[in-house]
């Protein structure tokens, strides 16, 4: 399936997890995870994007196994229902082959296919792919994260990734890029990442922001407990759009689907 990025797309997080920062547990039974999948398609998401490994600050690590057995009954279920983009939330080249096996049609990976193996699966599986930054790790990111320039070490990273993947065989016209907000920055860091967004459009490739619920949300007001930053997540995501943003990755479908119908009527861009 090819994706069509001429109009901004909402993705949809579903986190078929225990412990991710927002919606952690919240998605472990599959029944449930479906029925949400399916209120956020009816809400208008173009693409849901499931995962079955916390990467937030801290997070333990998942066997291929567990997230094997986590992610493919809810794929195979929404791929039999629905016809929309499903994305595979996912590091592990054999939890992507099987993601794509049960109708997955995009990776999204937070480690830019840097694991053993990653690349030569994604070649393998001719679908699109996210890259996202990240510096350090689950559990050493957020340890004292430091950049010459924020924005342009991203840009220095994404080239070196493209490179890599497109001589490994991925085309370019199948790469996204994720600056990664919140993954080994800090606030500053992420508001100069969100301000300068439309940097990244010098790689001609589709762009993803995901700041939905984000700490930096949070810090910004006043320490906002998760399920009450929804204005400042949806501000953030129009605010990536209009700084060049394909792709807002969200937990707020409704209301950013809102939000984006009326920046719609006042550029004449398009949703979905």
């Amino acid at each position: 399936m090819t994706i069509n990025f001429k109009n901004t797309m909402i993705m949809g997080v579903l986190n078929i997890t225990p412990d991710s920062f927002s919606d952690g547990g919240k998605n472990f039974n599959p029944a449930t995870a479906i029925i949400n999948a399916q209120s956020m398609i009816r809400h208008g998401a173009n693409i849901i994007d499931i995962g079955g490994e916390s990467t937030r600050p801290g997070a333990q690590a998942v066997s291929t196994t567990d997230e094997i057995n986590r992610v493919i009954p809810v794929i195979e279920a929404l791929r039999q229902s629905t016809d929309v983009i499903i994305s595979i939330d996912t590091s592990k080249p054999e939890v992507m082959k099987q993601a794509v096996k049960a109708g997955a049609s995009m990776i999204n990976d937070v480690s830019a296919l840097s694991a053993d193996g990653a690349l030569e699966a994604a070649v393998t599986l001719d679908v699109e792919v996210c890259l996202m930054h990240r510096q350090g790790d689950a559990k050493t990111m957020q340890q004292n994260p430091t950049y010459t320039d924020v924005v342009d070490d991203i840009k220095s990273f994404f080239s070196e990734r493209i490179q890599a993947c497109t001589s490994a065989g991925i085309a370019k016209d199948k790469i996204i890029l994720d600056p990664g907000f919140g993954f080994g920055k800090t606030l500053a860091h992420n508001l100069e990442i969100l301000k300068r967004f439309n940097e990244f459009k010098s790689f001609g490739l589709p762009l993803l922001a995901g700041l939905s619920r984000k700490s930096m949300i949070g810090t910004l007001l006043n320490d906002r407990e998760i399920d009450s930053r929804v204005i400042g997540s949806v501000t953030s995501a129009i605010i990536a759009v209009q700084n060049g943003a394909n792709i807002v990755r969200v937990h707020d479908v409704l209301e950013t689907k809102d939000a984006l119908t009326i920046l719609q009527a006042l550029s004449g861009d398009k949703i979905g």
